[in-house]
């Protein structure tokens, strides 16, 4: 029998170029139709092993890795990581969404919305910092709910996580097209085909699809050359920003803000929810940890950093559009041109548009790499073919994942105007959100083994009732926008379920380098406001969300479920063997 280092110098040796039936499902489960019946008929045994078993940090550091056969470069600092911040987080969405919400909903207190979802967002990136620390790992809030709350929760993220990843960039791509056409002063859809299909999917779209090919081809190519070429474009991007918040104050007219709150206090949260979305992205700073030289320090300062200093640029950006023109007057499809217009500077349509440009650039260059990250390591984990876990010897990077996520976006991007599943995408964002708060929660206060069973009861009822009554705010709020009754009810539960859970249940475990403040309070409150943001969307948006779980479950009864199984109970085999050829070398 090889021993285990025997089997790793057989994985050196084989080629990266290789697409056997071996490669994508190597499983016991999937070598005949027999062995494939036999897993179907374990199907609730199965389902119970995976829905109970928990992975763990060595496992997801160490073992897992060795499925991309070759390791990701470590070449990213704080620096980087940074200015991937910018380029991830800042595209179209401030130039688009700012003017929308301030003359539908906001008014000048636009900047307020701003806050509000700023703080929200740093709720989140608070969780993600932490995890990202403590597990280094490419696959960002995917590996850490596998961790904390086990396979079949770990299954529908890595579902959503891909969903997004493809669904997000192919929508971006097209409105790159948009913003291009805008560049060259033409009409948005003149640079696309015009077919007869049905419509949504009638105006092919080539050049977002050549976008996509060479941002995946330059995350392909290079982590830290991507880095180079996005550090540039945001730079640039930024002076643009820059010079719209300074001509905008330059031409500031206070009188423009009066009336400040036009809606009242349900203007200013109805615009958060939906610029909040404007602050998506950062996540994908998470997934570089891997490529982190030192994650214990670069990720805290790469990620609060920059998501810090871009709350501050939207808010400006908000208020320098407020001052300008009045919130009744903007255009809510091109405020900024419209708004310089109107104090003389029409050229500045142009700037606005090769900034917006620029942005969404950005924002596919950092995405192609995070979601290629992504996809690496749920296929490290067998929930998807391993095929797309390799990494190539001489680039460092997951050619294979990277393709997958490029030429499924690239199909939809080609195809569909997506106006259909933008809603989706929020869903799924805030979903994976409000999840990675959960997780925080059950690591602080949970160690498997060790925390008492009564502790554990405990530490369920308090999520039960944090989660129960932030549902209860939401519902409430879509329900009677204008009253208050129901909140008496609400939100003293979700503050009792907060403190019970500070007062009654003893942290189980200090993070080692760096953790969120104030637990389980910022946590709690980011539950809270996540599933406060997703009932602010509409029905639509939650039966499309059922659909796609629907079918992301089949796949997972069908193949998923039997893949990881496999792969877990392996692993075990092999850890078993391990002891066993160091008891013999002992003895020898």
């Amino acid at each position: 029998m090889s021993s285990i280092a025997e089997q790793g110098d057989e994985l050196q040796h084989r080629t990266y170029w290789r697409w056997g039936k071996d490669e994508f499902l190597p499983e016991e489960s999937f070598q005949n139709w027999n062995t494939y019946r036999s897993a179907l008929s374990q199907i609730c045994f199965r389902f119970k092993d995976r829905l109970i078993s928990r992975s763990d940090d060595a496992n997801e550091i160490a073992e897992l890795r060795k499925q991309s056969e070759n390791d990701m470069k470590r070449c990213l600092t704080w620096w980087d990581l940074t200015w991937f911040g910018f380029g991830s987080v800042i595209g179209a969405g401030i130039f688009v969404l700012t003017g929308k919400e301030a003359h539908d909903h906001a008014g000048p207190a636009i900047v307020l919305s701003y806050v509000a979802s700023g703080i929200s967002a740093m709720l989140s990136v608070f969780c993600y910092t932490e995890f990202a620390v403590e597990i280094p790992v490419a696959g960002g809030s995917f590996a850490y709910l596998r961790i904390e709350l086990g396979d079949f929760v770990a299954f529908i993220t890595a579902g959503n996580i891909l969903l997004e990843s493809i669904v997000g960039s192919a929508a971006v791509a097209r409105a790159w097209t948009s913003y291009f056409t805008t560049l060259l002063n033409r009409q948005p859809n003149s640079l696309r085909i015009h077919t007869n299909f049905r419509k949504g999917y009638n105006l092919l779209d080539p050049i977002a699809v050549a976008v996509l090919a060479i941002s995946a081809t330059v995350a392909m190519i290079s982590t830290r050359k991507t880095s180079q070429l996005n550090w540039i474009a945001t730079a640039l991007n930024t002076v643009i920003i820059l010079f719209v918040i300074i001509a905008g104050f330059a031409h500031a007219n206070t009188s423009n803000l009066t009336p400040f709150l036009p809606e009242g206090v349900k203007g200013i949260f109805e615009a958060a929810a939906i610029v909040y979305f404007a602050y998506g992205g950062f996540d994908n700073i998470a997934t570089m940890a891997e490529e982190t030289k030192n994650p214990s320090r670069d990720i805290p300062l790469g990620l609060l950093g920059s998501m810090s200093i871009i709350t501050v640029i939207y808010c400006l950006m908000a208020l320098s559009l407020s001052t300008m023109q009045k919130y009744s007057d903007l255009d809510p499809d091109a405020a900024y041109p419209v708004a310089f217009q109107s104090v003389g500077m029409k050229w500045a349509k142009y700037l606005v548009a090769l900034g917006a440009l620029k942005g969404m650039t950005t924002v596919l260059l950092v995405g192609a790499l995070g979601q290629a990250r992504y996809t690496t390591h749920i296929a490290r984990a067998h929930m998807i073919p391993p095929w797309f876990a390799l990494v190539h010897p001489k680039t460092g990077t997951p050619i294979y994942a990277t393709l997958l996520i490029a030429i499924s976006s690239g199909l939809i991007a080609f195809f569909s105007s997506l106006d259909v599943l933008a809603s989706l995408l929020s869903v799924s964002t805030l979903f994976i959100f409000m999840m990675m708060a959960v997780a925080l929660l059950v690591r602080r206060y949970y160690v498997r083994d060790i925390t008492p069973h009564i502790n554990l009861q405990k530490l369920v009822l308090f999520l039960l009732i944090i989660i129960a009554s932030s549902m209860g705010t939401s519902a409430y709020w879509g329900l009677r926008p204008n009253g208050w009754m129901g909140y008496i009810v609400t939100i003293p539960l979700w503050f009792l379920g907060t403190m019970g859970m500070s007062i009654f249940l003893p942290q189980q475990r200090t993070p080692k380098v760096w953790g969120v403040p104030l637990v389980p309070w910022f946590p709690s409150l980011s539950i809270a406001t996540n599933i406060f943001l997703m009932g602010s969307l509409g029905s639509e948006a939650f039966i499309r969300f059922g659909i796609c779980t629907v079918v992301m479950l089949v796949y997972y009864i069908l193949v998923g479920l039997h893949a990881t199984y496999d792969m877990a109970h392996q692993q075990q085999k092999l850890e078993a063997l391990k002891v066993k050829d160091e008891d013999e070398a002992g003895k020898a």
